[in-house]
């Protein structure tokens, strides 16, 4: 489980609200923020098949990279939690939320720890300030209780009263920030990122989500900003079976994002597109008495995935199916696995995707 910072932390609801409650701006922001999807794609070998595991077997460590830390939903705000992994290139951090009428200021601190006394270092201070002339954000680093030469941003990319969708995107030793999908800031640390361990979220401002994710990984050697969905929910947790219709099929460059935790006693997780027949051309299945990873074809023959197997109980995860001529490619918590193979006109016919097994899922879209 992810450990949260708790030590001396006081917590308080800001703005009279309580944790898990919408606002309006909030319910405006979860219908029509999308930023734009990168179709770059990753070229890379198709995985060889791994041997299925025996009775007794245990699994090998999961690598660091491919593990994800889950989605909090409408926390509490002052808010600090642990950075799973800490932060490294290629790593998102995903603020969704809303700025209220009357605010000031907030911000978002990239920090060493989460203590109270004394204050740890902040690498990166994310400041949006509203109650002055000219609004516009403040970027700084706080090293051993001084903080360091500021960098100013006007034309600030946030409003009073609407919501956003941020994305922080890490690269070596600077970040980018994306307010809406379009491009607000680049700021380079003044201390090595790979010191952050701690997020803090404080001030005036409502918070919807937060998602640490990989960067996508159909963009090979790119650092702009990749698959960075907002957690589209009207709940923390959907219902299953999971449906969405296609109604047009799958054509090139088009994205499918699952995300979801695994029970704590899983049995399977399948992934399946049918076409205007009820047929399934396409199933990935997750089978946790083998722990195998597979396609399956419409015939039932199963093509194994080599890949460490990610899931695992209380754990998070993330699929993505990038479509493209003649095939989906498929990545696990921002790892590329390869592509099993579809027509086109096949994949023009599909019409349904429906998600089902041992999980709470939090996000679909197609």
């Amino acid at each position: 489980m992810v450990r949260v910072c708790t030590e001396e932390i006081r917590v308080q609801t800001c703005f009279g609200g309580r944790s898990g409650d919408a606002s309006p701006a909030l319910k405006q922001c979860e219908n029509r923020l999308l930023p734009s999807l990168s179709k770059q794609v990753l070229e890379q070998r198709a995985p060889q098949p791994q041997a299925a595991m025996g009775p007794g077997e245990e699994l090998a460590p999961i690598p660091d990279s491919f593990i994800l830390q889950p989605p909090t939903f409408y926390p509490v705000v002052p808010y600090v939690t642990t950075i799973f992994g800490g932060l490294h290139a290629g790593k998102m951090v995903v603020l969704q939320g809303a700025v209220p009428l009357d605010a000031h200021r907030f911000q978002v601190d990239f920090q060493c720890g989460c203590s109270l006394n004394p204050q740890p270092d902040i690498v990166v201070h994310f400041n949006p300030r509203f109650h002055t002339t000219r609004p516009h954000v403040i970027c700084n680093t706080l090293h051993r209780g001084r903080w360091q030469t500021e960098a100013r941003w006007p034309g600030l990319a946030l409003q009073r009263g609407a919501g956003f969708l941020m994305l922080f995107l890490f690269g070596n030793e600077e970040v980018k920030v994306s307010v809406n999908g379009q491009h607000f800031l680049h700021y380079r640390s003044q201390l090595p990122l790979s010191r952050v361990d701690t997020l803090g979220v404080s001030g005036d401002i409502w918070v919807q989500a937060v998602g640490f994710l990989n960067i996508s990984p159909f963009a090979e050697g790119s650092r702009e900003y990749p698959a960075g969905h907002p957690f589209l929910l009207q709940s923390p947790q959907l219902e299953l079976p999971c449906s969405r219709t296609l109604p047009q099929g799958l054509w090139p460059g088009q994205v499918i994002i699952v995300r979801g935790l695994v029970l704590q006693e899983p049995k399977h997780f399948t992934l399946s597109l049918r076409d205007e027949a009820a047929r399934i051309p396409v199933m990935l299945r997750a089978s946790f008495l083998d722990h195998t990873l597979a396609w399956v074809s419409p015939w039932g023959r199963k093509t194994l995935i080599s890949a460490p197997f990610l899931f695992y109980p209380q754990r998070f995860f993330e699929v993505l199916l990038l479509c493209q001529e003649g095939g989906l490619k498929l990545a696990l918590n921002g790892q590329g696995l390869g592509t099993t193979s579809l027509g086109q006109q096949a994949l023009e016919r599909l019409r349904e995707l429906q998600v089902s097994g041992s999980i709470q899922l939090y996000c679909v879209h197609c």
